[in-house]
């Protein structure tokens, strides 16, 4: 008798979705067979698909290929401890679990925490009924527990069959991105590409081997992908989680031209919110007045705030129903265009200087393919800032070092990092995010 690789072996021999069985070391295992229909352990009954799940949908993680009625198998046997408990949790290491965990809640009727660096506070009192527990990123500071209603969170997804898509997920699973990407590949019935906990280069290689036609990641993670060389086949391409430079939307372009390109802008509170396609950074200053897909937009003390039908049960808003995002944003001409977050501005010798202001004038210079700005204390001047710049390839050090001092010199001394370093690439936290600050997750 012939064993399937290793891959597969341990794929089928484990239904339990704790995603810990099929890790992904930076290339994919052997090809394996596609699993179907598995039976869960101890012949527990498989769930049906809700409705807003394709039984069309498939998974690839881990060299390994599921389909839905695998998934909701491996669903059957955890609905009946979820019941029990009361609720469950699942973690991101591997999107299987998570998506078997998905519906084992659903038809449980309890909530679901999806679990990302566990050091969130848990809910003073825990909901009732069928929600899901998101943790938000914590990049700039401590995460928060929220709580979403599933209706919401599938209110902008399209319900449009795509079969023949190819998603390329690059967020964290648990993240409310990455949960955005599995639901919206899990109603057009397309086939999701996953390898939780690989960097953006890994990625890159894998959607060009995988021929991934949709992907979405933040602006770090694209420039990430540009600089690998990777070109997989890409038919779509949605940036979020961060602010984006008109100078990524324009090289994006030109690298797929095939493509169609938007950036969203959406947070674990306040939900998915709006869609830009027109290739240019920000939005329209217009939805100012007239607001945009039932969501009402205003600036309050050069922040935005929102109001959203999509948002999560348990935000911080006024009594109108208005949630303050934290983003610094600027109206320029016709744009509203992003500054950086409320919540990052730093304080040098007694300038306020907003990290993300440094980042996008470097990443203007000629010969930087990304850069990251942060804060380090300083016994002097409270804090300092400090950049590291990874150069495009086969650019000279020397004048890359003088284009950034020249481009450096217009900002005031407290903007100046007192630091530059060039490196290969950036860490990035599992949210796909810049690290801004020490011990971000």
């Amino acid at each position: 008798m012939r064993h399937p690789p290793p891959a597969c072996r341990i794929a089928l021999r484990s239904m339990r979705p704790t995603g810990r069985d099929v890790p992904y070391a930076g290339k994919s295992p052997r090809p394996c067979r596609i699993v179907r229909g598995v039976t869960p352990a101890r012949d527990a009954p498989a769930l049906d698909l809700p409705d807003w799940i394709s039984p069309r949908f498939r998974l690839t993680e881990g060299g390994v290929t599921q389909d839905a009625a695998a998934l909701a198998g491996r669903a059957g046997r955890l609905a009946t401890e979820y019941r029990q408990a009361g609720g469950g949790g699942v973690d991101g290491s591997s999107v299987a679990g998570l998506a078997a965990a998905l519906l084992a809640a659903r038809e449980a009727g309890v909530p679901l925490r999806l679990r990302r660096s566990g050091a969130a506070p848990a809910l003073a009192d825990m909901p009732s009924g069928f929600s899901l527990l998101l943790e938000t990123s914590g990049t700039t500071g401590t995460p928060k527990l929220v709580r979403h209603d599933p209706s919401r969170l599938l209110g902008r997804i399209p319900r449009t069959a795509a079969p023949d898509a190819v998603w390329l997920l690059s967020y964290d699973p648990c993240g409310f991105a990455g949960l955005q990407v599995l639901l919206t590949a899990m109603a057009g019935g397309g086939r999701l590409v996953a390898a939780p906990g690989a960097d953006a280069a890994a990625l890159a290689a894998l959607a060009a081997a995988e021929g991934c036609t949709h992907a979405s990641g933040t602006p770090s993670f694209w420039r990430g992908l540009l600089l690998s060389g990777a070109r997989p086949p890409l038919k779509a391409i949605t940036i979020g989680g961060e602010a984006v430079d008109e100078a990524l939307l324009d090289r994006l372009a030109e690298s797929f031209p095939a493509a169609r390109l938007r950036h969203i802008y959406a947070s674990t509170e306040a939900g998915a919110l709006f869609a830009v396609a027109d290739g240019r950074a920000g939005f329209p200053a217009s939805w100012l007045e007239s607001g945009i897909e039932g969501v009402g937009l205003r600036i309050g003390d050069g922040v935005l705030e929102v109001r959203s039908p999509r948002r999560a049960l348990s935000p911080e808003t006024d009594a109108e129903g208005w949630l303050v995002t934290g983003d610094l944003v600027e109206v320029v001409g016709d744009r509203v265009l992003f500054r950086g977050r409320n919540d990052g501005v730093v304080n040098v010798g007694g300038v306020k200087v907003v990290p993300e202001q440094v980042e996008a004038l470097l990443l203007s210079v000629a010969g930087v393919g990304d850069a990251a700005v942060a804060a380090v204390p300083s016994p002097i001047t409270g804090q300092l800032l400090t950049a590291r710049i990874v150069p495009v390839p086969n650019m000279s050090e020397e004048i890359l070092r003088d284009r950034l001092r020249d481009a450096l010199s217009t900002l005031p001394p407290a903007a100046r990092p007192r630091r530059i370093e060039l490196v290969e690439r950036l860490p990035l936290a599992p949210s796909g995010k810049k690290i801004r600050m020490e011990g971000a997750a």
